[in-house]
């Protein structure tokens, strides 16, 4: 997929606020600070285009980014390690419940988890719930480039075993190398590619 253009389109919290909806999304969750920005950044090779931050939490709506006048990128609210009262974290789970719930146009989620890190519940509940939902979802591990080759393996089981995933439906990124650009973009095109009722139909096929 070759991006010839990118630009930020709208922030919004409620589904009044959303754009239109004529063009097909491509969602992007996960943890506060698992790269979320960064992977967006790279995908569409602006560096500035995704505001990003080391303070967990700093997107605090759903931000929505058209691309090739083709399709819409949408970053979702991070989770887990932002500092912030109870009650935003919940404003901010509720928006993103919204909008996986009830955005018709929405074509896959991309889910983030971070190689360093274990899954922690709310990853695991997203991931269970997505699968319910019949929500084609392609799990992405980031930040590959912290850990050595060699680590690389043992790192990644245990993210394997927390979710039940198999190796290969995972795509490996890093902001830093750009390692597994070109696989995302890949995965991307095939689920923009693919006929809702067929999508619908195969989640995380991989799994098994």
């Amino acid at each position: 997929m070759q991006i010839k253009s990118a630009e930020f389109i709208k922030g919004a919290a409620k589904p009044v606020g959303y754009p239109p909806g004529d063009l097909p999304e491509i969602a992007f969750a996960g943890r506060s600070n698992v790269g979320k920005s960064s992977l967006i950044n790279v995908l569409v090779n602006r560096r500035g285009l995704v505001r990003t931050s080391s303070t967990p939490g700093r997107t605090q709506m759903l931000n929505f980014f058209e691309v090739n006048k083709e399709f819409m990128l949408v970053d979702l609210p991070g989770f887990g390690f932002a500092k912030v009262p109870v009650s935003v974290k919940n404003a901010w789970g509720a928006m993103a419940r919204t909008y996986l719930e009830s955005r018709s146009n929405l074509k896959v989620v991309i889910l983030l988890f971070d190689i360093r890190r274990v899954p922690r519940d709310e990853e695991l509940q997203l991931l269970d719930w997505l699968e319910e939902l019949n929500i084609p979802t392609i799990p992405v591990i980031t930040k590959v480039d912290k850990v050595t080759k060699n680590r690389r393996s043992a790192q990644i089981r245990p993210i394997l075993e927390a979710t039940g995933l198999p190796q290969e439906a995972f795509s490996f990124f890093s902001a830093h190398t750009r390692e597994g650009r070109e696989d995302v973009l890949q995965r991307i095109e095939n689920a923009l590619a693919t006929p809702e009722s067929e999508a619908r139909e195969d989640v995380l096929d991989s799994e098994g």
